[in-house]
């Protein structure tokens, strides 16, 4: 019997062996897609924590909204992406007329995730956002506005601002994952406002 033969037989008895084993599948041997070749797009829920409000008085409030997410993977550890989102209601500050509208922004990231299980990554990333927004109080003549009136109208004063986020994510389907994440999505310069934003949903990578 001539090597060829010999070494195929000898495959064929390995791969026959190998298939009889729990769990075994030849798609096994089909190396995955590596990550630095894939793209990810997602959905989140996200409120919005604006802090230190108003002149002297420091009041913090809560309003909702939805972000959209396109990115890609760099590499196996580093991405980068685009985030577009907006405000479905507005945040209502305690003991006053005042609310605070995000009425859509724009985010740019570059982070970087670790894996801590077989299905689960930890990550963060640091970017810049463009905010519009309104700020609107309705009785404007009331004392209580005093210390918000430099608030009311276009909100930020400062469009742009460095962003921040912190993340863990979990895959509960193939390329689907279950995302929770927390940072800073914007500092007012003229108002001193501080908005942090928070998430929960979904991303799907392809």
């Amino acid at each position: 019997m001539n090597k060829a033969v010999r070494t195929s037989l000898v495959t064929a008895a390995v791969f026959t062996s190998a298939s009889a084993l729990p769990g075994f599948s030849p798609t096994v041997l089909a190396q995955e897609t590596p990550r630095a070749d894939k793209h990810y797009i997602g959905l989140l829920a996200t409120t919005y924590n604006h802090r230190t409000i108003g002149e002297n008085i420091k009041e913090s409030a809560w309003g909702t909204g939805g972000t959209l997410i396109v990115g890609g993977h760099i590499n196996d550890r580093f991405h980068a992406e685009l985030r577009a989102g907006g405000g479905f209601k507005d945040a209502e500050v305690p003991d006053s007329d005042l609310s605070l509208a995000v009425d859509y922004y724009a985010s740019w990231y570059i982070g970087m995730h670790y894996p801590i299980t077989e299905y689960a990554n930890v990550y963060g990333q640091f970017g810049f956002s463009y905010i519009q927004g309104e700020g609107d109080i309705s009785d404007p003549d009331n004392d209580r506005n005093r210390p918000f009136e430099e608030l009311d109208g276009e909100f930020p004063d400062s469009g742009f601002s460095v962003s921040w986020l912190a993340g863990l994510d979990f895959e509960v389907m193939d390329n689907t994952f279950l995302v929770f994440e927390g940072g800073k999505l914007f500092e007012d310069t003229g108002t001193d406002v501080n908005t942090f934003q928070f998430s929960g949903g979904l991303r799907y990578e392809f």
